[in-house]
């Protein structure tokens, strides 16, 4: 009867860690949420946040049981909301960051890394729920260098929910004290 027992239980623990056990293949997948993005710094007064999306790619490469590496790449609405005029700016980028990723626990990741935004888009529009009302600008820089960080959650089936806060380290607009700050929260699929 011990000698069954020991061997159920082995099984049981072969089928439960194999179950669990780490994975160096890659893995892909997509990834979209709200972001809630402003500018920060001396020379600009707080403006509100402009709600707008983010969506794109990402790519997982597995280092070690607790560590990845995670490029990706996907487009993310930014800009801000000025209440005095009624009207919103807003500055699209296609980011790409390199995100180092820490396993704290199972499917529980804190990452991290640089982050490179191109702009795509700018315009002041003082009719942000129509398609009248834009004036397109050319006040933004072109590149805007990045730091960002966030917590995920991974289960097993693939999808994913993630937190993330990026700040700007280069300058908005040339020789001023303007940052873009951006809080998003999704989620995502890894296929």
């Amino acid at each position: 009867m011990k000698k069954h027992i020991l061997v159920i239980a082995t099984l049981l623990v072969g089928t439960i860690a194999s179950a669990q056990s780490w994975s160096d293949e890659v893995q892909l997948g997509a990834r979209g949420g709200l972001n809630f993005s402003s500018v920060a710094g001396d020379d600009i007064d707080s403006p509100d946040n402009r709600t707008s999306f983010y969506a794109g790619l990402v790519a997982e490469a597995p280092l070690s049981e607790r560590f990845s590496v995670q490029p990706e790449v996907f487009y993310s609405g930014q800009g801000f909301d000025l209440d005095d005029i009624d009207a919103e700016f807003q500055v699209d980028y296609i980011q790409v960051p390199l995100l180092a990723k820490v396993y704290l626990a199972e499917g529980f990741n804190l990452h991290a890394g640089p982050q490179v935004g191109f702009k795509v888009n700018e315009e002041l529009d003082f009719q942000p729920t129509e398609d009248a009302g834009d004036f397109d600008t050319d006040q933004i820089n072109d590149i805007d260098f990045q730091l960002t960080g966030g917590a995920e959650y991974k289960f097993e089936n693939g999808f994913f929910l993630q937190a993330r806060y990026s700040y700007g380290l280069s300058e908005v607009v040339e020789d001023t004290d303007i940052h873009n700050s951006v809080f998003s929260a999704g989620l995502g699929f890894m296929f």
